[in-house]
């Protein structure tokens, strides 16, 4: 079924039955009336038994009559709303079934939940053309008169009257447009109305009794104390739940940057659930976890791919030594568009399954009812590891890769130090900045341990170039989940964290670079088998290669400077230890 999106962009006044309509060519941009119609419209609004649709400003209804009959779902956004609108479509068994593309665009909010009838509204409405200098039209005029009934327990019949100015599709999101909205406001308002308390004909249909309808688990009020260390997890997971759902009907109409954002999404909870195991922890817990990773790994090949065929395409537009054969070129500009376009479509496959939509449930009752883990002695960890790089081959640990990387001073310099971080440990204190100091302190230990782990074995000779690459991958993967828990720590507690995330994120982004060029060299060595199985010259796959392994160790560059910033940063984070 063929489906059509449109900017709506409109104001709404509440006025009497008696109320004459001004001369609205007194509008700014407004020179004229254009055709003047009267319809009757009826329109019934779907939504789940405890309004999720409702509750997250997203209308969903049939509409007949006028001269967009048809199925309407109107989504937020930042200047407006977006309609989304679909054909009315032939009755099955009797009814009209909501259809399935307009279901996608909130299926992360509905799940598997039933959406049927919440109310019904019909509208005897004139409808009015307001025309520019230049004879087309600027915006329409309506003046409705509207009668509704809410299907809800204790839902009533209602009636009222509104005035609707809404920007035509020239005008919506540009400057005229609202002059014209500010314009209408004040002469309507002049002329006897009030801005509509109302935003939408449906929440007035239904009043009072979408108070009676359950509260969707994503809503209701965690049941932990206010200041404790769960209250901070829980706020740093909502965020992020939150964020998940709101590109989740990104990714499936393929918006730019949304596979990105979805997975950064996905990674952060699961990064979080395992940072802050031992504030809550528990089998379903567990389970989240292994989900998120998985949907992680297939955004993951996506992104991938993604991030490799816009590299590529740089790459080629930089080539300029004529030794790319045609074949090369047509392989390099188009196979890793066609892998994306796999891969996206298995991501797809995966939002549409039950699985995914019972994550999204899951998640929902972990937030709303946290498994808290009762305060007893915490595990200990040795801390010598932090304090001195281990030695791998017999290397010196000083040496270093391209980029001068040096290793991590010691941690603790004096027996009593350790000895008081230990003791901190064991009490498991109960105040929230100290609890969550603590867990950035084991986060930021294992930064340290991979860090010396990736300086040591840079040089070593006995592990090939892909096993040296991969502690540098790991310790990318220990400064996200340190970032991670900055941020929670930072938005949940007067703990300052703001430069420690900072310098985190800049890690991110060095080692973001270098592992871009380690899987476009990967990519590169797929194709160039490929072609020479098909017996074609992979001269130029080796040439690209080379450079992708330049542009690497130039990322490694700015990393030794990176890690002493983490370091700088975390320093002040370790007096709540003591």
């Amino acid at each position: 079924m063929a489906t059509s999106s449109f900017l709506e962009i409109e104001a709404k006044f509440a006025v009497a039955e008696s109320t004459p309509t001004p001369d609205l060519t007194r509008l700014a941009h407004v020179a004229g009336y254009g055709e003047s119609t009267e319809q009757s419209l009826s329109a019934i609004y779907y939504d789940t038994e405890d309004l999720r649709l409702t509750r997250n400003k997203i209308t969903l209804r049939r509409r007949t009559g006028g001269k967009d009959d048809g199925w309407h779902i109107k989504l937020p956004g930042s200047t407006g709303r977006t309609e989304v609108r679909a054909e009315l479509g032939e009755p099955v068994d009797g009814e009209y079934r909501v259809p399935a593309e307009l279901l996608s665009h909130v299926r992360a909010i509905v799940r598997n939940h039933p959406v049927s009838p919440i109310a019904q509204v019909d509208n005897n409405r004139t409808e009015t053309l307001l025309l520019g200098d230049d004879g087309r039209p600027v915006a329409e005029f309506c003046d409705d008169h509207v009668t509704a009934w809410s299907f809800l327990p204790g839902g009533q019949q209602s009636t009222w009257r509104e005035w609707e100015l809404e920007l035509a599709a020239e005008t919506a999101g540009t400057d005229r447009g609202s002059e014209i909205i500010r314009s209408a406001t004040s002469l309507l308002i002049g002329a006897g109305a009030r801005v509509s308390a109302s935003p939408s004909k449906l929440s007035s249909a239904l009043g009072r009794s979408k108070d009676q309808a359950p509260l969707p688990p994503a809503l209701r009020t965690p049941d932990v104390e206010e200041d404790s260390p769960a209250a901070a997890v829980v706020e740093a997971l909502q965020a992020n739940r939150d964020k998940l759902v709101e590109y989740d009907p990104k990714v499936r109409a393929d918006e730019w940057d949304s596979v990105h954002q979805m997975r950064v999404a996905t990674r952060e909870l699961r990064s979080h659930l395992q940072t802050f195991h031992g504030i809550v922890a528990g089998p379903e817990i567990e389970k989240i976890e292994a989900n998120l990773k998985e949907l992680a790994g297939m955004l993951g090949v996506a992104r991938d791919a993604e991030v490799v065929e816009e590299r590529w395409q740089s790459l080629l537009e930089e080539e300029d030594s004529d030794t790319l054969d045609e074949t090369t070129r047509r392989h390099i500009a188009h196979d890793m568009g066609t892998a994306y376009r796999r891969a996206h479509r298995r991501v797809i496959g995966a939002l549409n399954s039950d699985r995914y939509l019972e994550l999204l449930d899951s998640l929902d009752q972990l937030l709303a009812h946290p498994p808290v883990v009762e305060a007893q002695p915490a595990e200990t960890e040795p801390e010598a590891a932090a304090d001195a790089p281990a030695p791998a081959g017999g290397e010196d640990t000083t040496s270093a890769a391209p980029a001068e990387i040096a290793p991590a001073e010691a941690e603790s310099d004096k027996p009593e130090q350790a000895e008081q971080t230990k003791q901190a440990e064991q009490a498991e204190p109960e105040d929230m900045e100290t609890v969550m100091a603590r867990h950035l302190a084991k986060a930021y230990r294992k930064l340290v341990k991979r860090h010396e782990k990736a300086v040591v074995n840079w040089d070593n000779e006995e592990l090939s170039l892909h096993e040296r690459e991969d502690y540098f991958h790991d310790m990318r993967k220990a400064a996200k989940k340190l970032r991670y828990a900055a941020e929670a720590a930072g938005s949940a507690t007067k703990l300052k964290t703001k430069r420690l995330y900072k310098a985190c994120k800049q890690m991110q982004s060095v080692l973001g670079d270098f592992q871009d060029s380690v899987t476009s060299r990967d990519k590169l060595l797929e194709l160039a088998q490929a072609a020479r199985s098909r017996g074609e010259d992979t001269f130029g796959y080796g040439l690209l290669y080379q450079r992708e392994r330049q542009i690497g160790l130039e990322a490694l560059e700015d990393y030794s400077e990176s890690f002493d910033q983490i370091k700088a940063a975390f320093k002040p984070l370790k007096k709540k230890l003591k």
